[in-house]
C-alpha cells in the first residue's frame, strides 16, 4: 500500500492513489547502519526479503554478507525481534567472535539509526509512490536505495537523530 504523504492538486480537486497491489503482499527489509573505526565513514546495509518476513534463518544471511562486508570487530546495536533472539541466531554469534551485540531498550525505536532510515526512505523517497505489484516496487527500491545508502550526511543525519552519545565528527574535506 502507498504510504501517502501531503501534496499538491488543484483547488476542490482531491488527489486520489489508485494501485492495484494485494493488501497482504509486503517487502520485509533487514538492514544495519554501520560506522567505521575511526568514525570517518558510515555505510548502509539492507537487504530486502519480498513477500517474507524477517525470521532466523534472513538474520543469520543478512549477518554473514554483513561479516564479508565489513573487516574487523563488529558490534551490533539492534532491538528485541524474536528472529535476533532465537536460538539459531545466538549459536550463530557463539561461532563468530567479531560479532558483539547489545540490544536496545525493550521499545526504543527513536534510538535505532535505522527507523529514521526507513523513515526518511518511506517519506521522501516512496510517499504517495504506487507500485502495480511487489516486483515493481522491489525494483524500485533497489533503485533508488544506492543514494541514500551512500550520503554520508544523510547517515550522519541517522545517527544524530538518535540523540545517542556517540560524536560523529565531519569528514576533512579535500
Amino acid at each position: 500500500m502507498p504510504l501517502v504523504r501531503r501534496t499538491w492538486a488543484p483547488r476542490g480537486q482531491t488527489p486520489v492513489l489508485h494501485t492495484r497491489t494485494r493488501h497482504h503482499q509486503h517487502l520485509s527489509v533487514i538492514g544495519a547502519i554501520t560506522v567505521s573505526p575511526k568514525l570517518r565513514r558510515l555505510g548502509w546495509y539492507l537487504r530486502l526479503h519480498p513477500d517474507r518476513s524477517i525470521r532466523q534463518a534472513e538474520v543469520i544471511e543478512f549477518l554473514r554478507d554483513l561479516l564479508r562486508h565489513v573487516r574487523g570487530s563488529l558490534v551490533l546495536l539492534w532491538d528485541r525481534l524474536n528472529a535476533h533472539r532465537g536460538r539459531q541466531v545466538q549459536e550463530f554469534l557463539k561461532r563468530h567472535p567479531r560479532l558483539d551485540t547489545e540490544h536496545f531498550p525493550a521499545y526504543a525505536p527513536e534510538l535505532n539509526p535505522n527507523e529514521y532510515g526507513w523513515a526518511h526512505f518511506k517519506g521522501h523517497r516512496l510517499g504517495n509512490y504506487c507500485p502495480n505489484d511487489l516486483d515493481e516496487l522491489s525494483e524500485t527500491v533497489e533503485e533508488t536505495l544506492p543514494s541514500v545508502t551512500t550520503n554520508q550526511s544523510l547517515l550522519r543525519g541517522f545517527i544524530r537523530a538518535t540523540k545517542l552519545p556517540l560524536r560523529i565528527p565531519r569528514r576533512p574535506r579535500a
